[in-house]
């Protein structure tokens, strides 16, 4: 396969699919899996079981169907992330017939990179070369990374590439301004699932690549080839696109990423929005105060040490204590909070119920859960925002939560009524009661639980999720096999991303689109 232009002068952003070395026919098919979803160039990572002879590699090469980085892995490299690896005699061996066969990259480590100034001269002209290094042990800082960029540089790479171990989201934000200051093209990647923005944001700083995984793999901190192209779209992410994202603990079971991009793409605001895998809330606002980074939505657990992160706090989300939303203030860069949550989940359970009310030929002016026991289930961000949701409608607020002094506190905070949960199962102080389950129970993968046991719903009018993932949990399909009203989790997650868009966008959220999407998606 020839090259059919130089890749280091392409403008459009590379997206490589990492794959480790079978036989030569596995290859070849995970290499076809890799083009038909969407990447452009692909890593064949070799080891020291890839191949029994030479010539199968060479078969290999003359049969790629995509641009190859051929990254060798040399056993006398320090690497600590590269642990099946090849001698170094072969590994020059491999690189000798890798750079005659036209192979259009070849990765080696460089503690072995002054070996490539033996071959120099035999390089083909669209042979680039790529000199990697795994970066562990201390907290990477950016006087390091420059100091080893350079040095890299010196060794007459053509790319520079950096694996960089991280244990924190912050740790994340060196190798993104190295993206940005780097004389020598650069690919950056993050080890783990606290790295995945060194992908998402890879085009945005000016990385020479990211890289994507088949959906049959699961690598942590790399997303699937198909997210990137259907979800992200990175090529139309440029040094302008501001940046938004939901700032959570666990993230990757979000929905919001996949509802958020299509809404901005729609209305063609130029931005994207990740998932950010948060520890430290504090130190996190503090590592990423550019103005790029331009709002977040807050999730679990972080919805309540939210209000102290802000600036400056709605009266709304500063009542109920806890935020959902930060917008970074384009004229002075300062953070303010908002909830969105109270709203969404209060109108989606009054909706319901009106609703059910004008099929039963009734109509209500006041509230539909004024005077209605409304039983919460969490004391959590989410389950503030219900409590007083609720009270401010006139209901009778009852709180089960594990730990029953958070239960208390948000009891007296709403003027309601504080129970142990283990009572949870037996209360029924009177029927058509309201149940709200605001914690986590029923959420994928823990698909198989519920808070409270089907026989216990009977005494329920309406049963609310806010659970989304999966869309009809547990809970909801035993509420609705004894005949109570159910309000999915998904209702609640679109009225609140609605209040965000705006909040983020300063416009009107796509609200049709966004709808037909979720139906469509989720």
């Amino acid at each position: 396969m020839a090259l059919q232009k130089n890749l280091l002068v392409c403008k459009n952003l590379l997206i490589c699919a990492p794959i480790e070395c079978g036989s030569v026919e596995e290859t070849l098919a995970s290499m076809d899996k890799a083009k038909a979803e969407g990447a452009d160039i692909v890593e064949l990572r070799l080891g020291s079981m890839s191949f029994s002879h030479i010539s199968q590699l060479q078969n290999l090469i003359n049969q790629r169907t995509l641009p190859t980085i051929l990254s060798l892995r040399v056993n006398e490299s320090t690497n600590g992330g590269k642990v099946d690896s090849i001698s170094k005699n072969t590994g020059l061996q491999v690189l000798r017939v890798a750079l005659q066969l036209d192979v259009e990259f070849v990765e080696i480590d460089y503690e072995v990179a002054s070996d490539i100034i033996m071959i120099e001269n035999d390089k083909p002209s669209n042979s680039q070369i790529i000199v990697s290094s795994y970066v562990n042990g201390e907290r990477p800082s950016r006087e390091r990374l420059g100091n080893l960029i350079a040095c890299m540089q010196s060794t007459g790479a053509d790319v520079v590439k950096l694996i960089v171990e991280v244990n924190y989201i912050t740790e994340v934000a060196p190798i993104l301004q190295m993206l940005t200051h780097s004389q020598v093209p650069l690919i950056a990647t993050a080890v783990g699932s606290r790295g995945l923005i060194s992908q998402l944001l890879a085009p945005k700083f000016g990385g020479f690549l990211v890289y994507g995984c088949l959906k049959s793999q699961t690598i942590p901190g790399i997303p699937t080839l198909l997210s990137l192209k259907q979800v992200y779209k990175l090529d139309h992410v440029n040094p302008w696109t501001k940046i938004f994202g939901l700032v959570s603990n666990p993230v990757s079971h979000s929905k919001s990423p996949l509802l958020h991009n299509y809404a901005l793409r729609h209305i063609g605001y130029n931005g994207i929005y990740v998932p950010l895998l948060v520890d430290n809330l504090k130190e996190f606002f503090r590592t990423y105060e550019s103005m790029d980074f331009a709002g977040f939505s807050v999730g679990i657990p972080h919805k309540e040490a939210a209000v102290a992160c802000c600036d400056e706090v709605h009266p709304l989300a500063k009542s109920i204590g806890a935020v959902n939303t930060i917008v970074r203030r384009p004229t002075d860069g300062k953070l303010v909070g908002y909830n969105t949550d109270c709203m969404a989940c209060i109108t989606a359970i009054e909706d319901a119920l009106r609703e059910r009310e004008v099929e039963n030929g009734g109509i209500s002016h006041s509230s539909p859960i004024a005077g209605k026991i409304f039983v919460l289930v969490g004391a959590g961000g989410a389950g503030r925002a219900l409590a007083f949701g609720a009270k401010e409608r006139g209901a009778r607020v009852v709180v089960f939560n594990r730990k029953f002094e958070r239960a208390k506190a948000l009891a007296a905070a709403v003027s309601g009524e504080a129970l142990p949960y283990e009572c949870l199962d037996s209360y029924c102080p009177e029927d058509g009661m309201i149940l709200a389950n605001a914690s986590a129970i029923g959420m994928e993968p823990h698909t198989d639980r519920s808070p409270v046991p089907k026989e216990a719903l009977r005494a329920y009018k309406l049963v609310f999720d806010a659970v989304y993932t999966p869309r009809i949990t547990r809970l909801l399909r035993e509420a609705e096999e004894v005949g109570a009203i159910v309000v999915s989790g998904v209702e609640m997650f679109i009225r609140q991303a609605l209040g965000q868009f705006k909040l983020f966008t300063g416009g009107p959220a796509p609200e049709d689109i966004m709808r037909k999407l979720v139906q469509e998606q989720f």
